[in-house]
């Protein structure tokens, strides 16, 4: 199967754990998107969701859920994303699609994260993905040069030439050249230098379960 039918799979199989009136945390990526088209399958029987991203609003809205805003949801049972690596404990690297702040939060608010992925996305050890950081701007050069220090080399995203703006107004660092060994440690230090918003490593967030593509078909992970 493609990398596609793969995320289709997954997206599908994520059905599994929406029950009937269910506000559902839903996050962003290609990934998720698959997700997003197969929920609204089930859209009737579902009290809407609670989404991570301008862009996972918009698809959302356009298949005729109802989107909710995180302030006005104490508790999901249940958020569904992607990962852009995932290790043998349920740590994530997230934030390719630039949404890893909302997506950390809308994670925090709920009970059960399920990730869904392709096979291509499992590592031993986190760091072969470039690790976003999203980061304010004016710290932008002093964040890098931290990563510097610890090996990494950081760069500023772009798009159209010029600096990516997050949904929150924010820059992303990608940063290179990192082997995550302790990645509760390791989130829990970036999180502390000024400037950073988010981190993109999810260790405190960790995935409970990942649907995993493979050519034999959904592997159910739980962590």
């Amino acid at each position: 199967m493609t990398q596609d039918e793969l995320k289709t799979l997954v997206g599908q199989a994520a059905l599994h754990y929406i029950l009937p009136g269910m506000l559902v945390g839903v996050g962003t990526g290609s990934t998720v998107n698959k997700f997003i088209d197969a929920l609204a399958s089930v859209k009737d029987s579902i009290a809407g969701a609670v989404s991570s991203s301008n862009a996972s609003t918009e698809r959302l809205q356009a298949l005729g859920i109802r989107v909710f805003e995180a302030t006005e949801v104490e508790e999901l049972a249940v958020y569904v994303d992607g990962a852009d690596e995932i290790d043998h404990a349920g740590h994530m690297v997230k934030g390719g699609g630039a949404a890893l702040t909302r997506e950390k939060i809308v994670a925090a608010q709920s009970r059960q994260f399920i990730c869904i992925a392709d096979e291509s996305k499992r590592v031993t050890v986190l760091g072969k993905f470039p690790l976003p950081v999203e980061v304010i701007p004016m710290a932008a050069k002093r964040i890098a040069r931290q990563f510097a220090a610890l090996g990494g080399l950081a760069s500023l995203r772009l798009k159209d030439g010029a600096p990516l703006v997050t949904d929150n107004g924010q820059h992303i660092l990608d940063v290179t050249g990192l082997q995550i060994q302790d990645p509760r440690a390791f989130e829990l230090q970036v999180s502390q230098w000024p400037g950073v918003v988010t981190v993109g490593v999810f260790a405190f967030q960790k995935a409970d379960v990942c649907l995993l593509g493979t050519e034999a078909g959904v592997k159910t992970l739980t962590f």
